[in-house]
């Protein structure tokens, strides 16, 4: 739809610069501010009290947190006086750090002393300067001095210092996991008033963890609060069903009040609007609510911001105000002043353009009568509404006065928020509108700029990704003669949102970067306590969400709220040791330049990135010397009817029984015209493809999409003729016929994975398969709930029957045999569970490893999230015959190769899993299950199934064995294509169903065994 996307927007306190550095206004009356730039680490200095329950013992007092650290680094205080303003800070300090008066020394008239944090012994720095008439300390981790001092000289010069912050990092890229531990840094009015700013910036990702963090802590008005505008959150960054499910948790009590009940009218409005339902949004907006006066004082009346200001402006509204002085029918009347807008937003999108004229005109009246009355900021609002009279402008054809209405629409943005992520989205609009106008050069510089500084911040900015289609259109018709431009389309298609398997690849790239083993410890130590902390925050936040506690989950809950702060000070602490080690202070990049992508390559190589950008599906072929911008031949929508109708035609489950119907050949020839027809000149000359698929192409493998239509024809005659037998498609061009394929998730993990050394483990092969039955006590503990098994109190359980067909473990015994292990390295029947796997401390010392099992990767049923698991054996009491996602991603492995000959296993996982397995991000994307899983385990490489493997004429057993009878050397992707030919040669398993369900994800030129 031509609506950009909504977001929150409250009544805050105080106007906020969005980027603290590019405004002039002194930090003596900023809340927050930001240090560090690209050549280093970001982070964020946040007004916090010292004591809450002793307010101005200091004049101002600020905590330091950094990207990658799940608490708090550091503090900053400006305290009025001299020395004798020392007394309280130094009596805290003492709490929990040892400081010796004889490690004191002047630094160019700073005076600094190192500490020691009690406990961990880490290092402790502390910073103290006077300047005039204050006296200025920043104290922290040692690991972050340069974050401390750049603090201390912003705060001393009354301005943001630039430089680079150089510190431990593990991803570094993660801008929601920042903005979470900033969140939890806060208290919960600094962490409200920091939600606001970042939503009203255009920052949902980052807003959505400080509402979610605020709905874990509050219940009441506050959790409703939070709730709405984590809710506005997930709808503007499309998690439509997420944001149907917070609004659903808003109280009913809450809803009732003539206040919230405004903001609850205009949330879902919002939410229908952002899914392109303007219809929906106009009938919510039509009815009726009671007036504030005629129900009394409002609960949200209180001298705080509350319930009312949660949704209480669309994406392109922000009201500065001081909310003590709003009464609550004052409020009620900027939400309805905020209806109107909205109500034009959909009266445009359905065409009624004079109605939706009249009622932008309206909003603007009242808004500038609101301004008048009540001193208002109003620059928010006001520039969504000269957005919207614009994009109605350009509906008409009147693309001049768009532009000059997109400008102003900046203009009015700017005066609060100058290079926010919402200023770029609207440069953005502003871009495309040039671009229409033929401007071309002035679209293009815009353009570019927009994407630099997207690209930096390090969010997902859906304003700007809803504008690419147009830059897009742009550079293909521009770049046949101006080539240049290709590194612009691929900067830019690095914007639009990866799976969540992208960023666990480039964590573990990180990871095995490292030059010691100390320094690899050290590592995933701070990866694995990020993930525990998450954990310990999810299932805080799911007993904060509860109505009322039983005593023993408020005893659990207080257990929880002090683990949650041990395990964030140790993880800072962890990650503070790290910077010890060079090769982790290097931040890794948010993107990729289309030369460092070439440099990657090799000869014979091309890498293929596509890429759905609104309604136009995208390619770029890169080879080591040349590359091409190409639109495919079939829409994102077209491309994900053809991806499932072809899909059917391999294989379909009718009551639990796999069926192999008839493979749709035409189809599959037709789907190469759309993907890669444009581009067969350049893959004459390629034998290895790195295939980077998007949307509904993530589905599918490549290998079974046909070259030759001629022999598509041949092939359908002989189907056809007397006698013939459809299921024989021998000789037909599969593309995985002539090259070898490899799944990448992303450009920037695919160059740094092929870049780290191979395992250093030294056993070859270890293998898990052939489940044992279950026994009569399990079966019968079964039948008391349904036959089901796992999450049977939800109705959500697996049926018992699961477990009744084990696959065999002859390929294992083979592979085995093959690499050269012995029997004690194929792990099968009773000794195969999922507890016997976990417990083992081996693990580590295996290159690769095999699971030959069933795996579960769809819902049991309608309304279930996918939880992905492999079946294991029954064990005691604390096995459940599933080796889940999260269990899977606490494995320690040092892997080269994983290979799951399961149903499914490159299939997505809900996200609810994936928060289980304590990572916050994924799990909307094919490959973001139990693919996403290994790979955050440590395994390098690899081998998925797209659907169920079969069991007939061994297709599975004699396909996973050429992995292992390669010769030493040879690539996965070439050892697994050996075994494609193989069956693609032979008319009983020539089917795709048989050999093609395989994908390798990861690098496939490693070798199986090395030489």
């Amino acid at each position: 739809m031509s609506v950009t996307r909504l977001i929150l927007a409250g009544l805050t306190a105080v106007a906020l610069p969005a980027v603290a550095d590019a405004n002039p206004t002194p930090l003596s009356v900023r809340d927050s501010f930001t240090i560090g730039n690209r050549e280093g680490i970001e982070c964020a200095v946040q007004a916090q009290p010292l004591d809450p329950a002793a307010p101005g013992t200091f004049d101002r007092a600020y905590t330091i947190t950094c990207r990658d650290a799940a608490a708090a680094v550091g503090r900053l205080y400006a305290l009025r006086g001299g020395s004798e303003r020392l007394a309280p800070l130094a009596k805290l300090r003492a709490s929990k750090a040892d400081c010796q008066p004889g490690t004191q020394r002047a630094e160019s008239g700073v005076l600094v002393t190192a500490c020691k944090l009690r406990g961990s012994g880490a290092d402790y720095s502390v910073y103290q300067v006077q300047s005039g008439r204050t006296l200025y300390v920043a104290e922290g981790l040692k690991g972050y001095d340069d974050a401390l001092k750049l603090a201390l000289r912003s705060a001393v010069s009354d301005r943001v210092v630039p430089g680079a912050i150089v510190a431990a990092a593990t991803s570094a890229t993660d801008a929601a996991a920042f903005a979470r531990a900033q969140a939890q840094a806060l208290d919960p009015q600094a962490a409200l008033a920091e939600a606001y700013r970042r939503n009203n910036g255009g920052a949902y990702a980052e807003s959505a963890e400080f509402f979610d963090v605020l709905a874990s802590r509050g219940t009441g008005e506050q959790g409703s609060e939070a709730l709405l505008g984590a809710a506005l959150q997930q709808s503007n960054l499309g998690a439509y069903a997420a944001a149907d499910a917070l609004i659903a948790r808003v109280p009913a009590v809450d809803r009732a009040d003539p206040v919230t009940g405004r903001v609850a009218r205009n949330v879902i409005a919002i939410q229908y609007l952002n899914q392109g339902r303007p219809r929906s949004a106009l009938e919510i907006l039509e009815k009726p609510l009671p007036s504030v006066a005629a129900s009394g004082p409002a609960r949200a009346s209180a001298g705080r911001i509350d319930a009312a200001t949660a949704a209480a402006l669309n994406r392109r509204a922000r009201i500065a105000t001081d909310p003590d002085k709003l009464t609550p029918q004052e409020r009620a009347q900027i939400l309805d002043i905020q209806l109107v807008q909205l109500r034009g937003s959909a009266r445009r999108l359905m065409g009624d353009n004079t109605g939706a004229q009249a009622d932008f005109d309206t909003a603007r009246a009242e808004l500038a009568r609101v301004a008048a009355a009540r001193a208002v900021s109003i620059a928010r609002l006001e520039s969504a509404t000269l957005a919207e009279v614009g994009r109605l402008q350009e509906a008409q054809g009147n693309l001049a006065a768009a532009e000059q209405w997109q400008r102003q629409a900046i203009a009015a943005i700017e005066t609060e928020f100058p290079g926010s992520l919402a200023d770029l989205a609207a440069r953005a609009r502003l871009a495309a509108i040039l671009a229409k106008r033929g401007q071309t050069d002035p679209s293009l510089a815009l353009y570019r700029e927009v994407v630099a500084a997207a690209a930096a911040a390090g969010s997902p900015v859906p304003g700007v990704g809803a504008n690419l289609p147009a830059y897009f259109e742009l550079l293909a018709k521009e770049s046949s003669s101006r080539p240049a431009l290709v590194e612009d389309f691929f900067a830019a298609a690095q914007l639009l949102v990866r799976p969540g398997v992208a960023q666990t690849q480039a964590v573990l790239a990180r990871e095995l970067s490292g030059g010691s083993d100390e320094a690899a410890r050290l590592f995933r130590q701070s990866v694995d306590l990020t993930r525990d902390v998450e954990r310990v925050r999810v299932e805080l936040g799911r007993l904060n969400a509860l109505a009322e506690l039983t005593p023993e989950q408020t005893v659990r809950r207080t257990e929880l709220t002090a683990e949650l702060d041990r395990l964030s000070r140790s993880q800072v602490e962890t990650t503070a040791q790290l910077a010890a080690f060079p090769r982790y202070k290097a931040v890794a990049t948010a993107t990729l330049t289309l030369t460092d992508l070439q440099r990657a390559l090799r000869p014979g190589e091309a890498y293929l990135k596509i890429s759905m950008a609104g309604p136009t599906a995208w390619g770029l072929i890169v080879s080591p010397t040349a590359a091409r911008i190409y639109r495919l031949g079939a829409t994102p929508a077209e491309l994900a009817t053809r991806v499932a109708d072809l899909r059917s035609s391999i294989v379909q489950i009718d009551q639990g029984q796999t069926l192999t119907p008839p493979f749709d050949a035409e189809l599959a020839s037709r789907l190469y015209a759309d993907v890669l027809g444009t581009v067969a000149p350049e893959l004459r000359q390629v034998t290895h493809l790195i295939y980077e698929p998007d949307g509904a192409l993530l589905k599918l493998p490549l290998t079974l999409l046909i070259e030759d239509p001629a022999g598509v024809a041949d092939y359908r005659k002989r189907a056809d003729a007397k006698g013939g037998d459809p299921f024989d498609m021998r000789n037909l061009a599969w593309i995985g016929r002539r090259m070898e394929i490899s799944t990448a998730v992303a450009a920037l993990a695919f160059r740094d994975l092929r870049a780290t050394p191979p395992s250093s483990a030294k056993r070859p092969y270890l293998g898990f398969g052939q489940n044992a039955l279950p026994s009569p006590a399990i079966v019968e503990a079964a039948a008391k709930h349904g036959g089901l098994v796992g999450s049977v109190g939800e109705g959500c359980g697996w049926p018992i029957a699961q477990w009744s067909q084990p696959i065999s473990n002859k390929e294992l015994v083979l592979a085995d045999k093959l690499l050269g292990g012995g029997p004690e390295d194929v792990v099968s029947g009773a000794a195969f569970t999922d507890r016997a796997i976990l417990t083992r401390a081996d693990l580590s010392s295996y290159r690769i490893l095999h699971f030959a099992t069933h795996g579960l990767v769809t819902p049991p049923k309608a309304g279930c999230p996918a939880s992905p698991a492999l079946i294991t054996s029954f064990g005691d009491r604390d096995s459940d015959g599933l080796l889940s996602f999260a269990e899977v991603f606490d494995m320690r492995l040092n892997a080269d190769l994983v290979v799951l000959s399961a149903c499914d296993t490159a299939g997505e996982a809900s996200a609810a899993a994936a928060r289980s397995a304590g990572v916050a991000s994924g799990g909307e994307f094919a490959l973001d299950g139990l693919v996403r899983a290994f790979v955050g385990a440590g395994s390098r490489t690899i081998v998925a199934s797209h659907w169920p493997v079969p069991d007939d004429y061994n297709a599975t057993g004699r396909l996973i064995s050429s992995l292992f009878t390669a010769p030493a050397g040879t690539g996965v992707g070439a050892a697994l294509r050996h075994g494609q030919l193989q069956l693609m040669n032979a008319a009983e398993t020539s089917h795709p169903f048989y050999w093609a369900a395989f994908a390798v994800i990861g690098d496939g030129t490693r070798p199986v065994t090395p030489k």
